[in-house]
């Protein structure tokens, strides 16, 4: 019970409550341990690990996992944290989304010990009188409570009816599904809290409520998100990924070790340890690299990645196998942002000019500094962006 207890709150932020997790433990059953997540966006990436780590540790104890896609709550949209309503997604877009969370989440968990759900199976069935049915379980009093909704109450901006419904369908999904532990991000609290209510409502022992950190992005300060793009995706290529996590802060990196890494807190401690008294802190940020880099590639991987980067930046040398291609353009020349977005080496023209700003845009190693600079046709260059993105283009 000891050892159980102490592996499930590393990372966590709450249990609620304990004693209600230690008499499911008592009971020597295996338990059932729900996690949502709505397909809203391609790919998974570190933010989502830290909650698939806790399911993972679950497993590790030998529990079901079940990781439910929400292609029906990805319809109404999560509120959570947001100060504005969300628009109505596209079904089809979370489809085509929810077809990569099932690829990617055997990268964590064990395959033999997860059912992958998706919510639409239930909640399609509820029809009106059904969502009637729900919605009378709950009152606008106790909605407003929740701090977002509280806040656009009190600031007079807009909450849309049916935001209200999605607690309470997150909620179901627990009735449905018989669940015994729910685990969700801090800003998932309130309606974690109403599933652990509606299972009693319904006759069922309330589940556990689990809360685990908001993972910050490769900024250090917000939360790790496409939208910003501060974020590793857990199918990112061996060598992008190595590079972003070695370039984090050397704060950072320790809250990584925390809730990403599955290095015993023991040996992390002495980590530390050894940086205070003057190891060099990017050897410590290899060892966290190379752990992620093999977990969601192969083993080994890491090692590579460690020994390319250290012979690009630490030598100051270029890759040796640098793809090629050629490029054929209108006219006598090409703006180099366009260029680059074309050949897609970045995501968009501002991007690139921001990216010149700072001086992280290269041609044959020299820096360019002139937003407006041209290609012309027929030129033969190695371009590099940031550290990491190298390409020889024939114009």
């Amino acid at each position: 019970m000891k050892d159980a207890l102490k592996l499930i709150k590393r990372g966590a932020d709450e249990i609620l409550t304990e004693s209600d997790l230690k008499k499911k433990f008592e009971s020597g059953k295996q338990l059932v341990i729900k996690a949502g997540f709505d397909p809203t966006a391609p790919d998974l990436h570190f933010g989502h690990t830290v909650l698939l780590n806790k399911l993972r540790h679950f497993q590790d104890l030998g529990h079901k996992v079940i990781f439910l896609i929400g292609d029906f709550t990805g319809r109404i949209g999560d509120p959570s944290g947001i100060n504005k309503t969300r628009p109505i997604l596209d079904a089809k877009d979370l489809v085509e989304n929810a077809k990569t969370y099932e690829k990617q989440v055997y990268k964590i968990l064990k395959k033999d010990l997860t059912e992958i759900k998706f919510n639409s199976e239930w909640c399609d069935k509820l029809g009106a009188d059904g969502l009637i049915g729900l919605a009378s379980k709950y009152n606008v009093a106790r909605m407003l409570e929740r701090d977002d909704f509280n806040k656009r109450f009190t600031s007079n901006k807009s909450i849309a009816i049916h935001e209200f419904l999605y607690p309470l369908v997150q909620g179901y999904d627990s009735v449905a599904l018989e669940v015994d532990v729910e685990c969700g991000g801090t800003d998932q609290k309130f309606n974690l809290l109403v599933g652990r209510e509606l299972q009693r409502d319904y006759g069922q022992e309330p589940q556990v409520v689990i809360t685990v950190p908001i993972l910050e992005g490769l900024d250090g300060v917000k939360k790790m998100s496409k939208s910003l793009d501060n974020y590793i995706a857990i199918d990112e290529n061996p060598d992008d990924m190595f590079g972003k996590i070695m370039s984090i802060s050397d704060e950072l990196m320790w809250r990584w070790f925390e809730l990403l890494s599955f290095i015993p807190e023991e040996e992390i401690a002495k980590l530390k340890a050894e940086m205070e008294s003057g190891k060099n802190p990017r050897d410590i940020k290899f060892l966290l690299a190379e752990e992620l880099v093999d977990r969601f590639h192969n083993e080994g991987d890491g090692e590579k990645c460690k020994d390319s980067f250290l012979k690009r930046f630490q030598k100051g040398q270029m890759p040796d196998d640098i793809e090629s291609i050629q490029v054929d353009i209108e006219g006598d020349s090409i703006l180099l942002v366009n260029l680059l977005k074309d050949t897609k080496m970045i995501a968009s023209v501002s991007e690139g000019n921001r990216l010149i700003e700072q001086g992280g845009i290269k041609i044959d190693s020299e820096k360019v500094e002139d937003q407006k600079f041209e290609v012309n046709k027929g030129s033969e260059n190695i371009y590099q962006v940031g550290k990491r993105k190298f390409l020889k283009i024939k114009v």
